[in-house]
């Protein structure tokens, strides 16, 4: 086998132009391959990376009428009650939960003030102690909420850096005082989240998705909600998983405790509920339609890999025919038809092996430029690497195979007698 490769290196390096025009072909196929399947990873990573962030892991369950958010403006519904302690603890204890916070909120709220300044379709949530933690918040200005913020009903604020600037544009915020539907509370810090995660927005979907709290958003304690909204009001969870992989099961195991709060919730498509949002699906739906199309490319890519093959076919059989002399006098010389078979065998594989590896590097080079010149995320694909050279030395034996048959059933009399 090892002479053999030599002898094929060495035929290869005799004939360098035929050679590379005869790997063309392959090196197209698999360089066009390599660039989709690096784009078509680096995309499927971009859109997990953008609807579940940057490993937060979490998951909203909320309450929902068919297929939108519940607005508790048309008041509290009749067949919903207040989440539990004991189903708090109880989901809090799942394997598959790292926290949960259990909160209020009012979407695009009115009634948010500061002064002159008002906060139109800013967010109003009544959090509990968890809820910072677990969405990833950190307060970078001022402080927390305590205990006795909760115990003593302290009518105290946080703010996010939108809220912070379109309240307070000139002015600290810390201390001030912002007006919640006439009730005024003191904000007592600001925050942010503890990451740099920062999602690509291609699309308004992407920004109607991503940007849910453009309009910036004010954070209570849940123990005063009820001085600006009603008692007993129902409240969302939003729980963050142990690892990427069990935001699914976990989801479906918070909805299905928390709707032991809902009564009927097995009724009509209009009834409402608690639903848990199902990150991860979404982010494999869209995964799905993006590799839909690219598919397609694939194929067309494959095309060139066809016509590299045939290439290498005709290469061989007119390397068959220019060194049948050659073939003639190996046999003549007690050479096997196996010997024969093997050696033009493994100088197709050999050729279209060379064409797969630089075919691979082109791709990889190919894949970056592409990067870089539309802004399109890629992730070079190991296992694509690999299963492409195999292909290429696939292709080798397989239009090889005819060329080195043709060559090992030579009769070596007939051989050498031809010019």
């Amino acid at each position: 086998m090892g002479e053999n490769i030599r002898l094929a290196l060495k035929g290869i390096w005799s004939h360098r132009l035929r050679s590379f025009l005869t790997m063309l072909g392959v090196i197209i196929g698999i360089a066009s391959i390599i660039a989709i399947v690096s784009t078509i990873k680096g995309t499927n990573e971009q859109i997990m990376q953008n609807l579940i962030g940057a490993g937060n892991n979490n998951v909203t369950i909320s309450l929902r009428q068919g297929d939108s958010d519940y607005w508790m403006d048309g008041g509290v519904p009749d067949n919903v009650i207040p989440v539990t302690e004991p189903q708090k603890e109880e989901i809090r204890s799942l394997d598959s939960v790292a926290d949960a916070s259990f909160y209020v909120r009012r979407k695009y709220a009115g009634g948010i003030s500061a002064g002159v300044n008002s906060l139109t379709g800013g967010s109003i949530l009544g959090i509990d102690s968890h809820y910072l933690p677990t969405v990833g918040l950190v307060v970078f200005r001022g402080r927390p909420f305590v205990e006795t913020d909760y115990s003593k009903f302290h009518k105290v604020a946080l703010l996010d850096e939108k809220a912070a600037e379109l309240l307070f544009p000139e002015k600290d915020p810390i201390g001030r005082i912002v007006e919640l539907s006439g009730e005024p509370f003191t904000v007592v810090g600001l925050v942010q989240k503890s990451d740099d995660f920062q999602p690509v927005i291609e699309s308004i979907q992407d920004y109607d998705t991503y940007n849910r709290e453009e309009y910036g958003t004010v954070l209570i304690p849940d123990a005063d909600w009820p001085i600006i909204y009603n008692y007993d009001e129902p409240q969302d969870c939003v729980a963050r998983a142990v690892t990427t992989e069990k935001m699914s099961e976990m989801g479906r195991s918070v909805e299905k405790i928390m709707k032991k709060s809902v009564a009927g919730s097995s009724g009509s498509d209009d009834a409402v509920t608690y639903k848990a949002e199902d990150l991860l699906e979404k982010a494999r739906n869209k995964q799905e339609l993006a590799n839909s199309t690219n598919s397609l490319l694939i194929w067309i890519a494959s095309i060139a890999l066809l016509v590299g093959g045939i290439g290498v076919m005709n290469i061989m059989l007119v390397s068959v025919t220019e060194r049948t002399n050659e073939i003639g006098l190996k046999k003549a010389l007690g050479a096997r038809d196996n010997r024969i078979l093997a050696q033009f065998l493994t100088e197709a594989v050999v050729l279209t092996s060379l064409g797969g590896v630089i075919g691979v590097i082109s791709g990889i080079i190919l894949a970056e430029v592409i990067s870089r010149a539309a802004g399109t995320p890629v992730a070079i694909s190991i296992p694509a690497i690999i299963l492409s050279v195999l292909f290429s030395m696939a292709i080798g034996v397989i239009f090889g195979f005819l060329p080195s048959v043709q060559a090992a059933n030579l009769n070596p009399i007939d051989a050498l007698r031809r010019e």
